[in-house]
């Protein structure tokens, strides 16, 4: 059995106050609240006293995990950036894929990147701000940049084979040079968008914004899905082709 000390319970604060002078009630105050610490510990047993201290630790400990989680967030932060700078025109990926998509997926902007030249197949970038970014000649298969803003966007000899782009904004993007075979640019803005000899094979251009495409000068229009209606009559008099086989396009350019 467990013998507890046994404490008189402390007068009220009421009570003890009228039995010390004035001035000298705020040290008998402090010495107050221990008497009541004291009287209260001393109905619990030693083993009690330790369970308690161990769940005032983890609150304790939740507290100040929570308190600090913005740094935390800001330390992430500043690790993916180092990783896709430091990696900055060096080929493979490097970690970037999952620094640009931790960055993104925390709502960070990505205004300006550079991952020219990296290897970031499969990356899922969707509503990403890419404002003049730099992808050029990256390859950047099977990827997802839905909604995502790429407005002045450098994807010059980039590979963006089956890639989506659904809803995103291409506006004054350079797409020249660039594989887009089977990718999804459904309701994309190609607005002041400059296309030339670009790999447009089976691309899904349903609703999609073209009218003020730049140029289209030398792209491959084979086998588009749901073209709007004028999109192939004026992308070939533009100067676009339509030519299914690898082969026959690369011989069309090297007559040109």
């Amino acid at each position: 059995m467990i013998i507890r000390e046994v404490h008189e319970r402390p007068l009220p604060w009421a009570e003890r106050k009228k039995q010390v002078p004035s001035w000298s009630i705020p040290f008998f105050a402090l010495e107050w609240v221990w008497e009541w610490l004291a009287f209260l510990l001393s109905r619990w047993s030693f083993v009690e006293v330790l369970e308690y201290m161990g769940s005032l630790s983890i609150l304790v400990a939740v507290f100040f995990y929570f308190h600090d989680s913005d740094n935390r967030i800001r330390q992430r932060h500043y690790q993916a950036w180092q990783v896709i700078n430091t990696a900055q025109g060096k080929g493979g990926s490097g970690g970037r894929i999952d620094a640009l998509q931790e960055l993104n997926n925390d709502g960070v902007g990505l205004v300006g990147v550079d991952v020219s030249g990296a290897f970031l197949q499969g990356v899922h970038l969707g509503k990403a701000r890419l404002l003049r970014s730099d992808f050029s000649a990256a390859d950047v298969r099977n990827s997802d940049f839905k909604a995502a803003d790429l407005q002045d966007a450098n994807l010059h000899s980039a590979n963006f084979r089956n890639s989506s782009f659904r809803g995103a904004s291409l506006v004054g993007a350079q797409i020249d040079d660039a594989d887009f075979q089977g990718a999804d640019l459904s309701e994309a803005d190609l607005s002041g968008a400059v296309l030339d000899n670009t790999d447009l094979r089976l691309v899904t251009l349903n609703h999609t914004a073209w009218n003020n495409i730049r140029s289209i000068k030398g792209a491959n229009v084979y086998g588009i899905q749901h073209a709007p209606q004028g999109f192939l009559e004026w992308a070939m008099k533009q100067g676009a082709v339509q030519m299914q086989m690898d082969e026959q396009w690369q011989s069309s350019h090297a007559s040109r």
